[in-house]
């Protein structure tokens, strides 16, 4: 991804030695403490949702997809536009058939579908702002889904979300550093861009984390 593409600060932090910590000081300490959202309460949503021929968006190290259940040799496809987290994940999913796509979710999608699942998890609050603009990320993924599907994941919400005094603290520094780009992001503000394009969605807050289920991708308008 280009260095001057509104999207490249909230990816460009994810290198091999961040990778590297990413579960122990993302997902063990400021998931659980900060933003106050249990990891397994998201280990479980990917169980319930989670198909065989699935797509990733923003897989991270690929912890949630490995605990997600899937049999050996499940067909999943990974996509990303820093190689050093498609290097990562692949390496340690190894046990499924993982294709792994370098592209940018803001962008038509360049994989094969239809997908039965796909997850933006921890991908919308990086995303260049405002909602409306990130509504292309749901866009383009529900038009890669095949008719039954399910679009699942998280996003931390922004000033108006249920926030701690640390977990604001923590918010506004984010988003001084492009890490995030949510501050006028709102549950009911991803549920409308998620209606756009899915017939059916819930939506559940955890700490001042958004947990969202997606099903049954609209038709594309012409």
């Amino acid at each position: 991804m280009d260095r001057d593409d509104p999207a490249y600060p909230g990816q460009s932090e994810y290198t091999g030695s961040f990778l590297r910590v990413y579960d122990a000081v993302v997902l063990g300490f400021f998931l659980r403490f900060v933003w106050r959202c249990p990891t397994s309460r998201l280990v479980d949503g990917y169980k319930q949702n989670i198909r065989d021929r699935h797509l990733d968006v923003g897989p991270g190290t690929g912890y949630f997809i490995e605990r997600s259940g899937l049999p050996n040799g499940s067909q999943v496809t990974i996509l990303d536009p820093n190689q050093n987290v498609l290097d990562y994940a692949t390496r340690r999913l190894r046990r499924l058939d993982v294709t792994a796509v370098q592209a940018d979710v803001l962008k038509p999608l360049p994989v094969d579908g239809p997908f039965n699942s796909a997850a933006l998890h921890g991908v919308i609050h990086c995303l260049p702002g405002p909602l409306d603009r990130k509504a292309a990320a749901v866009t383009n993924v529900a038009a890669v889904l095949a008719p039954g599907g399910v679009l699942f994941g998280m996003s931390i919400l922004g000033s108006s979300g249920p926030h701690t005094w640390l977990s604001r603290m923590m918010l506004n520094t984010l988003n001084r550093r492009g890490t995030f780009d949510n501050l006028t992001d709102t549950a009911e503000g991803l549920k409308e861009i998620l209606r756009a394009s899915f017939e059916h969605v819930e939506i559940e807050t955890v700490g001042s984390v958004a947990i969202f289920a997606a099903t049954n991708p609209r038709p594309p308008t012409s």
